[in-house]
């Protein structure tokens, strides 16, 4: 029995650590009270959409597929002499031997702000002006996808592009400065038509860009309008579901022939609609409404 005396007491001992060591401060243990003590980043309802537009293919994918639609196109409607791409209310000048344009949105629809929505999530803050002048003044804004192809094949066969923007008036050289920076054409400052620009004779309503496409409309045959907002085409003075449907409607066979939508599920008008356009509301309230917006059936 003595052969199997040094067996037994070391089963013995390896019994009785084992039973001591959920009382034992092992490393991973230590550890928990200090991760445990660490802020929780908040949650923000953004993360799916930002993370959306930042990693799937998917997004690459439907601009690669609006932007080579565009160009195939293009031509055709450049020899229509009768083809144009502004509503009627804002034409306001005869089109009939004006030069042809395109006309762009910039943000979401040629420039990908995603880094900055990053921001927003991480800090767990929300879009303020000063912040988003100071991002756009890093001038670090990537081109999307297919953007770049398009335009430049639209300034090679004599289309002038024009950039009518919410950003404002005095981001103008910065937005111009990322513009070039990443391929787009920009033929000279009157290229960039930002908020705060003058129609003399017509009044802008908020953020409306009605006026600057009047002021297009002067100069140029538009064949083509490409963002990512009802307002880059339309002036949706009815922010409601039923009043977004309505401008909409006498233009929806211009869909993917003169008018191009890219998607963004970050920001728009698309979501004060669902809370009133009261963005005063606190933020848990505004998440709330829309909640209830949404259909189960």
């Amino acid at each position: 029995m003595s052969k199997f005396l040094p067996v037994a007491l070391s089963t013995l001992l390896l019994g009785a650590c084992a039973s001591q060591a959920p009382h034992s401060p092992s490393p991973t243990a230590a550890a928990a009270p200090a991760q445990a003590t660490a802020a929780p980043v908040p949650a923000d309802d953004n993360l799916n959409a930002v993370a959306w537009s930042q990693t799937a293919i998917e997004h690459d994918l439907i601009y690669l597929e609006t932007y080579r639609s565009a160009q195939s196109q293009l031509l055709t409607a450049l020899r229509d002499k009768h083809w144009d791409a502004l509503p009627a209310d804002d034409r306001i000048a005869p089109y009939k031997g004006l030069k042809p344009a395109v006309v762009l949105d910039i943000d979401e629809t040629v420039l990908d702000n995603s880094p900055y929505q990053a921001r927003l999530i991480r800090s767990g803050g929300e879009y303020n002006e000063a912040d988003w002048a100071k991002w756009c003044k890093e001038g670090t804004a990537r081109a999307l996808p297919g953007v770049v192809e398009f335009t430049q094949f639209a300034a090679k066969h004599g289309v002038a592009v024009i950039y009518i923007s919410n950003r404002a008036q005095d981001l103008d050289q910065v937005t111009l400065s990322n513009l070039r920076a990443v391929g787009l054409p920009v033929s000279g400052p009157d290229a960039f038509l930002g908020l705060g620009t003058v129609l003399r004779g017509c009044d802008q309503v908020g953020t409306e860009k009605n006026c600057r496409r009047q002021l297009v409309s002067k100069h140029y045959r538009v064949l083509m309008q490409f963002g990512d907002q009802l307002g880059d085409f339309v002036s949706v003075l009815s922010n409601t579901d039923g009043g977004r449907a309505q401008v909409m409607a006498p233009y929806t066979k211009w869909i993917g022939s003169r008018w191009f939508v890219l998607p963004n599920p970050t920001y728009g008008s698309w979501e004060p609609a669902l809370f009133n356009n009261e963005w005063s509301t606190p933020r848990d309230q505004r998440r709330q409404q829309k909640i209830n917006a949404l259909r189960v059936d």
